[in-house]
């Protein structure tokens, strides 16, 4: 007796599966989507054609692929992305992808991290003013400027200018000691 087995194909994994799921269900990419997504926006934009999953990998800071064909897989899944055939470089943005709203959510999405980061960075300063007024130690004290300085060029202006008035309190203080 002569038994037929034939495997059945593979789909993928269960964790691709799972993601497509995810996906399906949402309309607009999450962040790390929009990072990806922005990603093959401006390549396209500079050269012309879509980059390669190792591109993208590198361009975005992952360190597997598979990560990149999960967020690849959610763009084509929620409509933001065309892959044609399973040729190497055959991403396309869709109309989608290419509205205004879509390119303004980008910008808001990077507007948002840009604050999340203008914070921490405030609060990491903050801590070293404290440690300053404290000590009073004055190489410390000349960190403190070019700390301020950097706030200045990095666009932070209104942080810069309330820690240069803290500043010249400091500077009041080893002035009465």
């Amino acid at each position: 007796m002569e038994v037929n087995y034939k495997p059945e194909p593979k789909t993928g994994s269960k964790q691709r599966k799972s993601a497509q799921k995810v996906a399906a269900q949402r309309k607009t990419p999450t962040k790390s989507e929009h990072i990806v997504l922005t990603f093959i926006a401006q390549f396209i934009n500079q050269h012309g054609y879509g980059p390669s999953y190792r591109e993208i990998m590198r361009g975005c800071g992952y360190s597997t692929l598979s990560v990149v064909s999960l967020h690849i897989d959610a763009l084509v899944q929620i409509g933001y992305l065309e892959k044609k055939d399973r040729g190497a470089r055959s991403l396309s943005l869709t109309e989608k992808a290419k509205a205004p709203k879509a390119s303004l959510d980008v910008e808001k999405q990077k507007s948002a991290s840009l604050k999340t980061y203008e914070k921490w960075l405030v609060e990491k300063i903050n801590l070293k003013f404290k440690e300053v007024e404290e000590s009073l130690d004055l190489v410390e004290m000349d960190n403190l400027y070019v700390l301020v300085g950097a706030l200045k060029i990095l666009g932070y202006d209104a942080a810069a200018l309330s820690f240069k008035t803290r500043l010249a309190e400091i500077i009041e203080s080893i002035k009465m000691l």
